[in-house]
């Protein structure tokens, strides 16, 4: 019996359709390998565990899952293997680790370490972006205690608003500040009984107050009448110095003369002092010298002297002896202001934080303090130093001012 004349074509089409079906399948395949690849870059396939029931999808033909739905599967998988992982065995999960961020930030990815804040008030509602109307390029701060409030108040004025102004309180009494306008936008510190270095010390870290050029450590006993702080900053500039003050009056409060206002010049760095006490024209006093009531500091130099600052100088005699450390030429570096200049009032609030003791008053005790245990104790590390680095007389902060204090 013959067989019907069209039935080798019928028997082929089914075969042809089943190659061009594997050749389509081949290609989308191969298209979508590469789409996946750049899309997932960072994926490490060595990495990615596939579950047994994938595997079983994959090898059933017949099973009809989409690739979508397997590569969601695979996704979910590999998250919840990574999820469990990390509480049984956390070295098989890379950690990231930035030698380069800051101490005790290295493991935090480098695009949202923030090393350095500020003191700018925020707002609490609104978009953050508007919070600040102006950011302050400088900082000054005042010690201050309600007895020298106008004196105070006198001083502030003294400053523009691109000066922001730091109050620390040492008696505690801030609320009776508000009545000046300015305060309200003043940051006000309290702590009892501290000294201006204590504050700076704990207050005034690099690292806050990163966003001024200047920074402004000053007493609360300064007659401003002849001082304009944004023409001071311009001098300053203009000489390069990264550590200076004004000016002082010449018949009140000066102790040095180095910090002697002159009234021939703009800035001067160098001065004449007794005979003998300047074994060298380029150290202090008579040069590399300002003293510690009302003294300036460029950010980079002030990044330096608070680390040189110890926890326990609170009066901060010697500092002054130590800051050329800070800063290369010294001598070129730290200066005094001639042009804008200040009265040093000599007013003696310090000795109030004493404490009454054996019928003693409390200036006596805070005296005490200043002449015989800070002399006595510093002293021992002094010497201390000398016997065991050859370096350590022209090093530590304190040795000149206990020969010249005594």
């Amino acid at each position: 019996m013959a067989k019907p004349p069209n039935s080798i074509g019928r028997s082929s089409m089914p075969r042809s359709n089943e190659g061009l079906r594997l050749i389509f399948s081949a290609v989308i395949g191969i298209m979508l390998g590469y789409l996946f690849g750049i899309s997932f870059p960072t994926v490490n396939i060595t990495k990615l565990h596939f579950p047994s029931s994938i595997i079983s999808y994959i090898e059933d033909r017949n099973s009809g899952i989409t690739t979508q739905t397997l590569l969601n599967h695979a996704w979910a998988s590999a998250n919840n293997r990574k999820k469990n992982s990390s509480e049984s065995n956390t070295d098989e999960i890379p950690k990231i680790y930035v030698p380069t961020n800051p101490k005790g930030a290295e493991r935090l990815p480098p695009g949202i370490v923030v090393s350095e804040t500020d003191l700018y008030p925020r707002r609490l509602w609104g978009d953050p972006s508007e919070d600040l109307t102006s950011e302050p390029r400088y900082l000054v701060t005042f010690t201050v205690g309600i007895g020298q409030k106008a004196n105070i108040d006198a001083a502030v004025k003294k400053f523009s608003d691109k000066f922001t102004i730091m109050l620390f309180h040492y008696d505690g009494r801030t609320t009776e500040w508000d009545e000046f306008e300015w305060s309200k936008r003043a940051i006000h510190v309290s702590v009892r009984k501290q000294t201006k270095w204590w504050y700076a010390k704990r207050f005034l870290h690099p690292d806050v107050v990163a966003r001024y050029d200047y920074i402004f450590i000053w007493d609360e006993d300064l007659g401003v009448e002849h001082f304009n702080a944004e023409k001071y900053i311009e001098l300053v500039r203009k000489h390069g110095l990264e550590i200076s003050q004004p000016g002082l009056q010449p018949d009140k409060g000066l102790t040095w003369q180095m910090t002697k206002r002159r009234g021939d010049q703009e800035v001067h760095k160098v001065t004449e002092e007794r005979p003998g006490w300047c074994t060298d024209p380029h150290l202090p006093p008579c040069a590399a010298f300002v003293e510690i009531m009302a003294t300036v500091f460029s950010r980079n130099a002030w990044r330096c002297v608070w680390h040189m600052i110890q926890n326990d100088l609170v009066h901060g005699w010697g500092l002054d002896f130590a800051l050329r450390k800070c800063v290369e030429p010294a001598h070129e570096k730290i200066g005094v202001v001639d042009a804008q200049w200040i009265v040093h009032q000599a007013v003696p609030s310090l000795g109030n934080q004493g404490k009454s003791d054996n019928g003693r008053a409390p200036w006596e005790g805070v005296r005490w303090y200043l002449y015989y245990v800070i002399w006595f104790f510093h002293s021992i590390l002094y010497f201390k130093c000398m016997i065991f680095t050859a370096t350590a007389s022209t090093m530590y902060p304190f040795g000149f001012s206990l020969i010249v204090y005594t």
